[in-house]
């Protein structure tokens, strides 16, 4: 059986990303999403903060990939999901796409 996880992320996208719509640098992209590790320490809820502040069209779904094997994500994303243990939640990571915190749910 193959080995999957499921996780949720939240997604800040910068004017170098492909197909990117926002309009923040790349150190405004970081320093927000630095921002949003440290709100996700304070305490706040994975899948609401994810909804509110998220780029990526997952956030009406709390942030949520659903599950996913190797090979279907971009690798830096892949490594850092599937290192997670349940309930945990990653640092940042940086993708072409933008910066990501992933939330490992299964």
């Amino acid at each position: 059986m193959l080995e999957k996880v499921g996780a949720s992320h939240i997604l800040i996208t910068h004017t170098e990303a492909p197909e990117a719509t926002s309009r923040r640098s790349r150190e405004e992209a970081l320093t927000e999403i630095e921002r949003i590790r440290e709100v996700l320490e304070g305490g706040s809820e994975f899948d609401e903060l994810a909804r509110s502040v998220s780029d990526c069209p997952s956030r009406n779904k709390g942030g949520y990939l659903g599950k996913f094997g190797r090979g279907q994500m971009v690798s830096s994303f892949e490594t850092a999901a599937f290192a997670l243990e349940i309930g945990d939640k990653s640092d940042v990571i940086e993708t072409e796409f933008g910066y990501h915190i992933i939330y490992r749910n299964e």
